[in-house]
């Protein structure tokens, strides 16, 4: 479907489905990128608008929908009025993944009809859950947002869950993770089918960031699923007490009263890392906590959470994040350092 430099641009249609007690964000902003795409840049600079896009908003009945906070939302269509998309957004409905899945289960069969119809279909946050049980996921790598990555790929165990990404695309099947992320998967598919330059001119006419690919840094994932080895988690306490120090195996294992190699192979097995890798992994979280909260140097930071070598810390911080601590600081520190660093930018 991309648009040649010679061909005239053609409209694609794009539906964005409304669901009852969804974050009314998830299918407003595709809306309103979708519709500006090829227009808004052009009227910005005084030339005819060429519009790329036609955007149609349907409900399961066609009836208008109410979001958990009140804000109600008319679509133009039902989802059986719809012959044909080339574009099918699904966004995130709430998080009570049975009640919802039942409520709107008329959605899975559409988007299958869709699908094979020759759509792209993004599922947003949890809207990929509904893609999931179309089996569009099957076989194929999905995302969603962090805190439901777990239980989606119990539920949904042939998908490929990838939950570090924040756009996952494969076969015209695609994902994102977070709210935020309709921004992300919007402008995605508008540089696919229509190229960079417009994509890029769409996020500059509206001020948005290109695509975010990770979201390893807004993640808060617990550094080991739930598990009832009590001698392990003796050895996770005394982490957590002493992640100054360097790893010790043997005052570990001492801790939890195994040898040394028995430490290691329950260790893993219970919090699904080996002890080192879980020390980094800890002081990466204590560090994000502190560039949060503080506007202390980069290099009492590191020293703070057990490296002296300020570069190796930087390295492992943005392994694990995605961003230097100084950028990660830059969107999630404090006030004051947020605008110090949007002035130096």
């Amino acid at each position: 479907m991309d648009f040649g430099p010679e061909s005239p641009p053609r409209r694609l249609e794009v539906t964005v489905v409304l669901l009852d007690d969804g974050l009314s964000s998830t299918a407003v902003m595709p809306v309103e990128i979708f519709h500006s795409a090829g227009a808004l840049w052009r009227e910005l600079h005084g030339e005819a608008p060429e519009p790329r896009f036609r955007v149609t908003t349907a409900s399961l009945d066609g009836r208008p929908v109410r979001s958990p906070y009140g804000l109600g939302l008319t679509p133009h269509a039902a989802l059986d009025d719809i012959e044909r998309a080339d574009v099918v957004i699904v966004p995130t409905s709430g998080t009570e993944i049975d009640g919802k899945l039942e409520q709107n289960r008329a959605l899975t069969a559409w988007l299958r009809r869709q699908y094979d119809a020759g759509a792209y279909v993004a599922g947003v946050c949890m809207g990929a859950m509904y893609l999931a049980e179309a089996g569009l996921l099957d076989g194929r790598p999905a995302t969603t947002h962090w805190a439901f990555a777990a239980e989606f790929a119990r539920r949904w165990p042939r998908a490929i869950w990838k939950p570090e990404l924040m756009v996952t695309e494969e076969a015209r099947v695609l994902c994102s993770g977070g709210i935020h992320a309709s921004v992300d998967v919007s402008l995605y598919l508008i540089e696919k089918l229509c190229g960079h330059d417009v994509a890029v001119q769409c996020a500059k006419a509206l001020l948005l960031d290109m695509p975010r690919l990770s979201q390893a840094g807004y993640a808060v994932l617990p550094l080991s699923p739930d598990h009832r080895d009590e001698r392990v988690r003796a050895a996770e306490a005394y982490l957590k007490a002493n992640y100054r120090q360097g790893l010790s195996i043997r005052a570990l294992a001492a801790e939890a009263g195994l040898g040394e190699r028995t430490l290691v192979r329950r260790f893993k097995a219970a919090t699904g890392r080996q002890p080192g890798a879980y020390l980094q992994a800890l002081r990466v979280e204590l560090a994000k906590a502190m560039l949060e909260r503080d506007c202390d140097p980069i290099q009492a930071v590191s020293s703070a959470v057990g490296y002296d070598d300020a570069a190796f810390f930087r390295g492992l911080f943005k392994r694990a994040t995605g961003m230097t601590p100084a950028q990660y600081r830059a969107r999630f520190g404090p006030a004051e350092v947020r605008a110090r660093a949007a002035a130096y930018a």
